[in-house]
């Protein structure tokens, strides 16, 4: 997964690069597959109460992905609305 972060984007295997705020697709290196990433600014993404494992915030922004086979339910991944701390987890 990709996360915006101080105007960059950042992947979890290293990768980094300078981000414009909006939606953008690039080819990594370890896959080749293109992924999209989303501004952090994103004000379109539905705001859920949920509380962050993190830092203990009570909101954050929630998106459905299906990340298994089709036979098998969606994968919720969160993001902390608290713009100190951003934490993503997922609830599978």
């Amino acid at each position: 997964m990709v996360i915006p972060k101080d105007g960059k984007i950042v992947c979890k295997c290293g990768y980094t690069a300078d981000s414009d705020g909006k939606a953008q697709t690039f080819t990594t290196d370890a896959k080749s597959k293109q992924t999209i990433v989303q501004s952090d600014t994103d004000a379109l993404l539905p705001k859920v109460r949920v509380i962050c494992p993190e830092c203990g915030y009570t909101e954050a922004t929630v998106t459905v992905r299906q990340t298994r086979a089709a036979d098998e339910p969606e994968t919720m991944i969160y993001r902390c609305c608290n713009p100190n701390c951003n934490h993503t987890w997922r609830q599978y």
